[in-house]
């Protein structure tokens, strides 16, 4: 299909036939400096334009390897409207004869871009600005192939930068500085190797396209949160930076979290179950809403509810015994021996009752609340983690407690 178009634009005079080597062309680049294949050196090249129709034709029939490049012209100037950057013009002469069709009958993305945005009937066409050079050999494509009524609205958005500002934003600056780059995982059709994105980091998509929209536009108010909804309402180009946007990872967290806090447990619930089952935790459903609204404020991420809140589901894999046992003490041991038994009669007891009777019975045993509050939270959860620990001793219930607290017992003295 696209050599159809290529040869069209040969057939018209607006593209022609390159044999030259690739050993021609690098001769070429080491004798003339900044080398363009264009206005000012095709006559020297081995091409449809430079050569008799005779030897053209000869070369043709022997199969004689050959590109397809436009033909751009010398003095002329060549005018668009962009929707952020409102007029911007080139000097056709200033670029060189782009290829269109390679040796593999592929075309590049100049020819394969303006022939499918034709025939998908594109609108408006949206892409970076380093785009923006190659404005002018896709602006005289759509003229060539009479195709100007057809043409798209033009739109080149600014560029997403890295953290420093010096450049675009790379691949290589994610593995760098340790963040992702990517929507979703990406994998090297080379290597295999897999780089994951932005979802399987645990961004909600709605956080992910908000921090988006922010990177380039605001809507001239100090709002920083907006639904889909609102983006789509609110969204004008005429408030799109024509400056890039340095990439701050802690930002795009901070819009990941603030997402988390507003959406409802009932909506965030299905995402939890799924990082739930990755993590081979089984949540009770009866439990899940409120362990949501327990512990939502706490994660950054959809990944960090398999910490924050896997332990309301799953005896902890690990506990931090660093922080307990050097200060370890059999009165301890005794004391949780005791709020034990207190524990099998606390059903009815709210979390404020139970943390007062914990606190009566650390008094009766002359220890400080301190030392025995820490213990229970890590007997609990495995950590120095998670919301008020009668809350969380609470949403356990009576029998969880009490295993858990046997469980880290037998660690702590050993």
């Amino acid at each position: 299909m696209y050599r159809e178009y290529a040869e069209r634009l040969v057939k018209e005079g607006y593209a022609y036939y390159a044999f030259d080597t690739s050993a021609e062309l690098d001769a070429k680049r080491k004798e003339i400096n900044n080398f363009q294949y264009g206005h000012a050196h095709r006559m020297d090249m081995k091409n449809s334009i430079s050569l008799p129709e005779d030897e053209v034709q000869r070369l043709l029939a022997a199969e004689t390897p050959y590109v397809i490049r436009i033909k751009i012209p010398d003095g002329e100037t060549i005018s668009f409207i962009d929707l952020i950057r409102g007029e911007v013009s080139f000097e056709a002469g200033l670029s060189d004869d782009k290829v269109l069709l390679k040796a593999d009958g592929m075309p590049t993305y100049h020819l394969a871009v303006v022939v499918d945005d034709y025939l998908m009937k594109i609108t408006h066409a949206f892409r970076g600005e380093e785009w923006l050079p190659s404005a002018p050999i896709h602006l005289l494509l759509w003229k060539y192939l009479g195709w100007e009524d057809n043409m798209p609205k033009w739109v080149h958005l600014p560029l997403i930068l890295k953290p420093d500002g010096h450049g675009k934003l790379s691949k290589r600056d994610g593995a760098r500085l340790g963040f992702p780059v990517y929507a979703m995982s990406w994998t090297d059709p080379v290597t295999g190797e897999v780089t994951p994105g932005f979802r399987e980091l645990g961004f909600m998509p709605e956080a992910f396209i908000n921090m988006l929209a922010m990177l380039g536009w605001n809507d001239g108010t100090e709002n920083e949160i907006f639904s889909i909804e609102e983006l789509i309402e609110k969204f004008s180009l005429d408030r799109v930076s024509k400056a890039g946007a340095k990439f701050d990872f802690e930002k795009a967290k901070w819009y990941s979290a603030e997402w988390i806090k507003k959406t409802s447990a009932e909506q965030l619930a299905p995402a939890v179950n799924e990082v739930f089952k990755q993590n081979e935790i089984t949540a009770e459903p009866s439990k899940l809403l409120a362990v949501i609204d327990m512990v939502k404020d706490r994660c950054t991420v959809m990944t960090d509810f398999v910490k924050q809140a896997g332990y309301f589901f799953k005896i902890p894999a690990e506990y931090d015994l660093n922080a307990v046992k050097p200060k370890w003490t059999e009165q301890k041991e005794e004391f949780f021996h005791s709020f034990s038994e207190l524990l099998l009669g606390s059903a009815a007891l709210t979390s404020a009752e139970l943390e007062e009777q914990f606190k009566e019975l650390a008094q009766e045993r002359s220890l400080k609340v301190g030392d025995v509050m820490l213990p229970y939270r890590i007997m609990l959860v495995g950590g120095k983690y998670g919301p008020h620990v009668f809350d969380i001793s609470k949403a356990l219930g009576e029998k969880e407690a009490i295993l858990r607290i046997g469980i880290a017992l037998e660690l702590f003295r050993a």
